[in-house]
């Protein structure tokens, strides 16, 4: 009993210490960490958008978006994912008045969605 307790702490110190020291790697990397949010997305013209995470998956992201224009369009969601590589959602069309959403994941590896845009 004593020897897993001490083999449980030694893992979580060290699990403590990796969390902290890739929080302070990416901070003064200037990348983004979990604790930041996605940034608001640059909508294309005709398009309106909210974006955002999914509410139980942080490495989830969407685009909603309403075609308001008078001509079909074509949008995607659009993942920075910090340390994995960055994601496209699937491609969705849309007639005028229209709305559809896509959604992307980031990988596990990472460090969650540090920026959700949409693209035309």
């Amino acid at each position: 009993m004593r020897k897993t307790m001490r083999n449980l702490s030694a893992a979580m110190l060290r699990s403590t210490a990796v969390a902290g020291l890739t929080a302070v790697l990416a901070a003064s990397a200037g990348l983004p960490t979990t604790a930041t949010a996605a940034a608001p997305a640059a909508t294309p013209p005709g398009l309106s958008c909210e974006t955002g995470k999914h509410a139980v998956d942080d490495y989830t992201g969407y685009a909603l978006c309403r075609n308001n224009g008078g001509a079909t369009q074509t949008f995607w969601v659009h993942l920075v994912c910090g340390w994995s590589p960055d994601v496209d959602g699937e491609h969705v069309t849309l007639n005028p008045g229209q709305s559809g959403q896509s959604t992307a994941h980031c990988a596990g590896l990472g460090t969650g969605i540090g920026e959700i845009t949409v693209q035309p």
